[in-house]
């Protein structure tokens, strides 16, 4: 929600009537749409209207004539029914998959929330009043159920103790699972500051407690605020103690900051914003985001490790020896985030002694812009899920540039935490393409990803870590854009450390068998599936789709636990996520060797006034031949050949291919089930309007083209499909259809109404970028122009 001085008007030419049209005929033909542009400063969620009226910020319904507003605008009262409806509970399952937590949330921010005042440093937000990023969703309640043998949930235990009211975030289960830490969020009866503690909730009983004794403790939560270390010890980010007051802006500057681009190496650069913007907001970002780390018991013992910094990621090693700490440092930059500032990467024992520095990498102001670039020397340095404390990474070997020809382009290494004699690392994979990731599966097999993206090429390796004698086998070799020959992914487990790793099936057949999950895109829709990948052969099976009929299914976890990572294929269980048009998403537990489901959740229609609302996919063609999808929505019980036409809104967001095929493919299915968010437009079903959501607007650029070449032209020709297909079928009045889009689709709308504006009557463009070549205002902080 807006205040009225900067509230949108949405100008459907029908808005002030009724959705559906006159019985006069229709007309293609209409004046130039007006465009109007109107800032944005407001948060990208609305704020709850009924929260808002209990606030006291809305004292009661509001009158609909502007000169009589003042305050807060509502919209009709069809919408806000819909709007304040709180979203399902999301779930979050067990480290050994025997019990599973259920979060609950609210529909939408309280405005106190987002009025709070924030500052703005080297790219990211502070919530200065308790020390952690500004505007973070939250969650209002924890509950914890046992998973029965038989598939069915325990009793439920409250996670209680907390004060009333509180928000809740990074919740996360021990390793065991038989505890859960989160952090609670609270107003301050002395003031009207916020606090935030560390608390920890013993998930058999639900009781829950803070875990630090000392009052004068303070959690620094700017980046990663704390990780479980082991079953009963947390690694957390304090403020130091010997922290002040917060820097004062003087009153004459430091002085200026002088920045040349004489030199001959100039690497072209994306425009940016909320940077660092001088030396005192060098001060505020070291004043807020330096910790002190400190280990701490269940019992609440603590023990501050290594010396205060900047620390941005924390990772302990799989045998709760190691502490790998990831910190950034001075020379800082007034044209790079955080995230390029000089880093460096520590190794440091669990009984805080240093091991040694894994590397220091210099200010990264230079990437070149070019896709697949990236940082100079060891990057993406993580733990060995499937091994106590071992190391691997990455490092470019053409220097991050991506225009430069190599081979190899990338050199995964790898070494123990402590290399004994001067032991070199190990070279693990060299590849051609981009390293992407890898998945491990307990030493025997590893998948390797790279990729390149202006070709959109994808490899799947299969490696032996362990094994020197056996190189690397290609196991898969696609385009990314082709979501037909998509084999998805591989399905993880749980090691009793808590680290992730495939998870190796049991048969009685020869080779070594994984599980890939997949979505399974087909001409006639998507069809999740499960299939038996013999990794040695690379030959698959199909054990398990989503049914075509009326639902549409997708296996979301594995449910069955083994130490080793090992599972019988008889004894398989997964947690399924199971919706039709019809019927909202609901969890169900599939056990096998019968499959048998069962529903563990029974959670009501969201908005049963639009529960017979109509959905369907259409297909049509552009006038170049490619095959465009949509899918369109309809009001409950409209009939085109009684009602007539309607006003239409167009949602979209335009993708970019390098081929006619791939832009052509059909990435959705006919069963889901018609979520409606805020931010959505499905929204105006609830007024009468039909609603054309994400029509493909494919970008093609085919061999040595580049997307953008053909942008406008490509762009219009989409947009005239989509129109001409709902204006044929008698659904939308040519007259009375808008479009609208976010972020990159606020830049199609604008594009749209400036090229193409004998098709729609108005838009809505939220948080866009409308020049693309220096983009000097940033990109989704700006702006938000309604037109």
């Amino acid at each position: 929600m807006l205040p009225r001085r900067l509230g949108p008007r949405l100008c459907f030419a029908c808005a002030n009537s009724t959705a559906a049209s006159s019985s006069s005929t229709p007309s293609r033909r209409r004046p130039r749409p007006r465009l109007r542009l109107l800032p944005y400063r407001g948060h990208a969620n609305p704020i709850g209207f009924s929260a808002m009226r209990a606030a006291g910020s809305l004292p009661g319904p509001v009158a609909q004539d502007d000169d009589a507003v003042s305050g807060y605008r509502l919209p009709p009262k069809e919408i806000q029914e819909i709007v304040d409806v709180p979203p399902n509970a999301s779930y979050h399952l067990s480290p050994r998959r025997d019990r599973i937590m259920f979060l609950k949330r609210r529909a939408m921010p309280p405005l106190s929330e987002l009025a709070k005042p924030d500052k703005i440093l080297a790219g990211i937000r502070i919530d200065s009043s308790c020390n952690m990023r500004s505007r973070m969703s939250f969650y209002t309640g924890i509950s914890i159920h046992l998973l029965m043998d038989d598939g069915s949930l325990g009793p439920e235990k409250v996670v209680h103790g907390y004060p009333d009211a509180a928000k809740i975030n990074f919740v996360t289960w021990s390793p065991d699972g038989q505890n859960v830490a989160f952090t609670v969020r609270y107003e301050d009866e002395a003031g009207s500051d916020s606090n935030l503690a560390l608390w920890v909730a013993n998930a058999e009983s639900g009781e829950a407690r803070p875990l630090f004794r000392q009052t004068d403790i303070r959690l620094n939560a700017i980046f990663e605020l704390f990780v479980w270390v082991d079953h009963s010890t947390l690694l957390v980010c304090i403020i130091p103690s010997s922290r002040g007051d917060s820097p004062k802006k003087p009153l004459v500057p430091f002085g200026p900051r002088i920045r040349s681009n004489e030199q001959n190496n100039v690497i072209q650069m994306r425009a940016t914003k909320e940077m660092l913007k001088d030396l005192h907001e060098e001060e505020l970002f070291d004043y807020y985001a330096t910790s002190q780390l400190v280990l701490v018991s269940l019992d609440g013992i603590v023990k501050p490790v290594a010396s205060p910094a900047i620390y941005t990621f924390l990772n302990p090693s799989p045998d709760e020896k190691y502490l790998m700490l990831t910190c950034v440092h001075k020379p800082y930059s007034s044209i790079v985030s955080y995230k390029r500032f000089p880093k460096k990467v520590e190794l440091w024992t669990v009984h805080g002694r240093f091991v040694r520095e894994l590397c220091d990498l210099p200010l990264a102001e230079n990437i070149p812009i070019a896709a697949n670039s990236v940082r100079r020397g060891k990057r993406l340095i993580r733990w060995r899920p499937d091994m106590p404390s071992t190391l691997y990474w990455v490092e470019a070997q053409d220097g991050g540039d991506a225009n430069v020809e190599v081979s190899p382009r990338d050199i995964v290494y790898m070494e123990p935490a402590e290399p004994l004699n001067g032991e070199k690392p190990h070279v693990l994979l060299k590849l051609d393409l981009r390293y992407r990731r890898i998945s491990w599966c307990y030493g025997l097999h590893a998948l390797a990803y790279e990729y390149w993206h202006k070709t959109c090429r994808t490899r799947t390796w299969i490696i032996s870590p362990d094994c020197n004698d056996l190189s690397p086998r290609l196991l898969f070799d696609r385009s990314s854009e082709d979501a037909y020959s998509s084999p998805g992914s591989p399905m993880m487990c749980r090691t009793p450390a808590g680290t992730l790793v495939i998870a190796k099936i049991k048969t009685n057949y020869e080779g070594t068998y994984i599980l890939m999950k997949g979505q399974g895109a087909t001409p006639k829709g998507s069809v999740p599936f499960l299939d038996l990948l013999n990794i040695t052969t690379g030959a698959k099976e199909r054990i398990w789709e989503s049914s075509v009929d009326k639902y549409y299914e997708s296996a979301l976890a594995l449910m069955s636990y083994h130490p080793k990572c090992e599972i019988q294929l008889n004894e398989l269980k997964f947690l399924i996520s199971k919706e039709s048009r019809s019927e909202a998403a609901q969890y169900y537990v599939s056990i096998w060797p019968d499959k048998k489901q069962v529903q563990i959740t029974s959670y009501p229609h969201p908005y049963p006034q639009l529960a017979s609302l109509q959905r369907e996919i259409i297909r049509y063609e552009r006038d170049d031949g490619v095959k465009l999808t949509a899918t369109l929505y309809l009001p409950p019980g409209y009939n085109p050949s009684k009602d007539g036409p309607l006003a239409c809104l167009i949602w979209s967001y335009p993708g970019d291919f390098k081929s006619r095929e791939a832009a052509g493919q059909v990435r959705r299915s006919p069963n889901k089930f018609a979520r409606i968010n805020n931010s959505f437009p499905l929204l105006w079903l609830a007024r009468g309007f039909a609603v054309l959501a994400d029509p493909t607007i494919p970008i093609i650029g085919e061999g040595d083209q580049e997307a953008n070449d053909r942008y406008i032209e490509q762009l219009i020709a989409s947009a005239e499909a989509a129109v001409n297909e709902i204006v044929r079928r008698g659904v939308a009045h040519p007259d009375k259809i808008a479009v609208g889009g976010h972020s990159y689709g606020a830049f199609m709308t604008a594009n749209l109404l400036a090229h193409a504006p004998h098709l729609f009557c108005c838009g809505i463009a939220r948080s866009g970028a409308y020049n693309r070549t220096p983009t000097p205002f940033g990109f989704q902080v700006q702006l938000c122009p309604f037109i």
